[in-house]
């Protein structure tokens, strides 16, 4: 079929009509006529991808990646970054409208850092091919189990992108080269970190090249036999540090392979910073940073003299976090506690009413039960860091409509470009 495109969703798809019923189309921009073959078909839309296009947009560029389409890491390589910019803020601005039925005060300016080589954490695929006679290691295909058959990336940092013909000859090396199923990336400021997720013991000469392969190219060698706990490091010797830092703020941050921090450290920098102004702290002011990790935003809130109390449910985050503060001189104005912010009634809801200002940067899901505990005497100021539109726009409307907040302003973070995620960042005053 032919298909005029209207507009773009949220996963980069066009979206057209075609005898009363919606195309999720791959690889279509609006105002395109493409010619459309369908995958999936439901009785209320079909899915399909775009066969020729008839007057491309003038969004439309050439991928830099030649794995584009067939690779699940980015899906918006096709369009310029202005364009994915205005797609990604109409996707937070309708999920505002519609599901929170609110809207916005002012726009702020997007948040955006580079497009290409920006990604400082990755989990890459690996898997030995036996029709194939080799080891692949890179993302999977999109939709679909198997790994690209890649040998560079442009997502990844340039030295991590060069290392991937070699990291499949390491792997074609092994004994064990059908049970290493996952290598994960971590780049710090003075190091980076690969860790080979394996199956089976590696044999005697398995340890060896993996260790030649640490020396060679300067990179810190882990393996995991099993979960977090089994992370073991492999080259070198001596303990290494991953650390973060955010420059403008002095603050630097130690943090484990197994530990959640933002893939773009650049855009993450200027995310705190927008926070840390939306916040407009004055010294003493007390400040509560909810779902808080390591401290990402929480040390930033006391180096601008605030006193902060951060929470989150993973003890050893908490633990990370005291250390971070500890690490930056911070610990007179940081104090973290362990608490399970998804638990209706958590005891820790009855701190927030002697806080001054809010925080909260909560996973997929939100922050509802959070967001319902916090009533009409709550902060008068709150911040809300978000990866998921929907769940932004839903505790944004029980924020407005029953707790009698104004939604002041809201602007897309652009965390993951040629990606279809959006992240945002949204400021509540009573």
């Amino acid at each position: 079929m032919e298909v005029l495109i209207e507009s773009v969703d949220h996963e980069a798809r066009g979206i057209g009509r075609h005898e009363d019923k919606v195309i999720f189309v791959d690889n279509a921009l609006p105002q395109e006529t493409v010619g459309v073959e369908i995958k999936r078909r439901k009785p209320s839309f079909e899915t399909g991808v775009s066969t020729y296009i008839n007057s491309p947009s003038s969004s439309r560029i050439k991928p830099k990646c030649s794995y584009f389409g067939v690779c699940g890491g980015c899906s918006f390589q096709h369009v310029n970054s202005k364009t994915q910019i205005a797609i990604k803020q109409r996707v937070l601005e309708d999920a505002l409208s519609r599901i929170g039925k609110v809207h916005p005060e002012q726009m702020l300016s997007p948040i955006c850092g580079p497009t290409f080589n920006y990604r400082s954490r990755a989990r890459l695929s690996s898997r030995y091919v036996i029709k194939k006679e080799k080891a692949l290691v890179g993302f999977r295909e999109k939709g679909k189990s198997y790994v690209v058959d890649m040998v560079s990336c442009e997502v990844l940092p340039k030295h991590i992108s060069a290392l991937l013909p070699v990291l499949r000859s390491l792997v074609d090396s092994f004994s064990i080269r059908e049970r290493v199923p996952q290598i994960e990336v971590a780049c710090g400021d003075a190091v980076d970190v690969l860790a080979f997720r394996i199956l089976e013991d590696l044999a005697e000469d398995d340890v060896k090249a993996l260790k030649q392969f640490g020396e060679k190219h300067d990179v810190v060698i882990f393996t995991q036999r099993g979960g977090p706990g089994t992370l073991s490091q492999i080259y070198p010797k001596l303990p290494v540090a991953l650390t973060y830092s955010i420059p403008d703020m002095n603050l630097t941050f130690e943090f484990g392979l197994s530990e959640f921090t933002q893939v773009n450290t650049d855009v993450n920098s200027v995310l705190v910073r927008r926070a840390i102004n939306l916040l407009k702290l004055q010294p003493g002011e007390r400040v509560a940073d909810l779902f808080c990790g390591l401290g990402n935003f929480s040390l930033a809130i006391a180096r601008s003299g605030a006193e902060v109390v951060g929470l989150e449910a993973n003890q050893e985050l908490i633990d990370r976090a005291t250390g971070n503060a500890a690490r930056n001189q911070l610990s007179d104005r940081c104090e973290f506690l362990v608490a399970n912010l998804f638990i209706e009634g958590c005891p820790a809801y009855q701190a927030l009413r002697d806080i001054d200002k809010l925080l909260i940067d909560p996973p997929r899901d939100g922050a509802m039960e959070l967001i319902k505990s916090i009533g009409i005497n709550g902060p008068k100021k709150i911040v809300y860091v978000s990866c998921n539109p929907a769940t932004l726009a839903r505790d944004a409307g029980i924020l407005v409509h029953e707790h009698g907040y104004r939604l002041t302003s809201a602007s897309i973070v652009n965390m993951f470009p040629n990606t279809s995620h959006v992240e945002s960042i949204a400021s509540f005053e009573k």
